[in-house]
């Protein structure tokens, strides 16, 4: 059996109609930056998130970097966010010329630890960026109370958790910004790079709309300094046909992973491996990820089995931010966040397509009690 870890070709078939419709649509129309297309999907993707307004952007990690510039945040300030996440996070921070500030994870939910945020803090401090990660909200309550104590900026990076919630209150709708990507892999993914900022403000939706375009307002006329930040119509459309389907496929993960955890509590192999937890502060989990953390040393070595029996799978992440090269100038060191570095020596990603089947599963989670026997 081959099982990858994820399969888009399958999930085609259900709009592929819909989507060459739309492709020959735009391409008559000759409209293919913003316009009319971009409008709609902003639109319903703020309605979709719970938030008053979205502007569409060229990808998550453009998402990112416009809602720093936006609030003119730069060189001499401080942003804080975990060591483990995409390298987006950070790299965002840096590119504006700000330094990024590292908090360590929770060992169960492994989003940024609301009680360590507090002793980061400094004068120069600006910004949280909590990352749901995986497609499980951060515990938000503590982080907005302590954002609005301090005078924060709150970006809620939301690349993996379009349609997650927090007590009821959508990913994006919480914080200043929300900042989503639509990389084909994600949950809701366009046909190339494309990504999303939500706000509930007026004048920083204003504000985010000029900085996409340069900082151009009106037409050739710069009161800031913005950039290229413009969302395609043929992305815009291709998202639009695919939100409605969202919440099926959402619905598909989670019964995926209830399968997965039955299936492992049925083996053999005990308490060598930890599953993914759902937090108790109450959240509905999307599952961009079924991440598992293998015990005792032996994470590579279930990996290279999986792979020598064709099942897809992979480590998000095998190395955490304070760790990369390019970050020295920061001063951090091994052991600085154990949480962190623990979890990337042990976290394995497996597959949970909406389109996957319980055969699928059940051949995975034979490979790892196998493979752990």
């Amino acid at each position: 059996m081959q099982v990858p870890l994820l399969d888009l070709k399958g999930q085609y078939q259900e709009f592929k109609d819909q989507v060459m419709k739309e492709i020959a649509e735009i391409a008559e129309s000759q409209y293919f930056i913003l316009g009319p297309k971009v409008d709609k999907f902003e639109k319903e993707c703020a309605e979709y998130c719970g938030a008053d307004y979205g502007v569409g952007v060229t990808s998550g990690s453009d998402a990112l970097i416009i809602a720093l510039m936006v609030e003119e945040i730069g060189a001499g300030d401080e942003v804080i966010t975990t060591p483990f996440t995409f390298f987006a996070t950070a790299g965002a921070i840096a590119r504006v010329g700000a330094t990024p500030v590292f908090v360590d994870i929770d060992p169960v939910t492994f989003n940024i630890d609301p009680e360590q945020i507090k002793a980061k803090i400094t004068d120069k401090t600006k910004a949280v960026i909590p990352v749901h990660l995986f497609g499980q909200c951060c515990d938000m309550d503590p982080i907005l109370e302590i954002a609005k104590e301090n005078d924060l900026i709150v970006i809620e990076d939301c690349a993996q958790a379009i349609g997650s919630e927090y007590k009821g209150r959508r990913a994006g709708s919480m914080g200043d910004y929300g900042c989503f990507s639509f990389f084909p892999s994600k949950n809701l993914g366009c046909f190339g790079d494309g990504g999303l900022v939500t706000t509930n403000s007026e004048e920083k939706y204003e504000l985010l709309k000029i900085y996409r375009n340069h900082g151009m307002d009106p037409k050739y006329y710069h009161k800031y300094i913005g950039g290229n930040f413009r969302l395609d119509a043929l992305q815009a459309g291709v998202l639009s046909i695919k939100l409605p389907y969202l919440d099926g496929w959402s619905d598909a993960r989670q019964v995926n992973a209830c399968e997965y955890y039955e299936l492992f509590s049925k083996s053999k192999i005990g308490d060598k491996v930890a599953l993914p937890a759902i937090a108790k502060y109450g959240v509905r989990h999307i599952y961009n990820q079924f991440s598992i953390l293998v015990k005792e040393g032996k994470r590579d070595l279930v990996l290279n089995a999986l792979r020598e029996a064709n099942v897809g799978c992979d480590i998000y992440y095998p190395l955490c931010l304070h760790e990369q090269e390019c970050f020295e100038s920061l001063g951090y060191k091994q052991g600085d966040f154990p949480v962190s570095e623990g979890t990337a020596q042990e976290i394995l990603a497996l597959p949970i397509f909406p389109e996957s089947t319980p055969e699928m599963r059940e051949f995975v989670v034979s490979v790892i009690e196998k493979a752990l026997a």
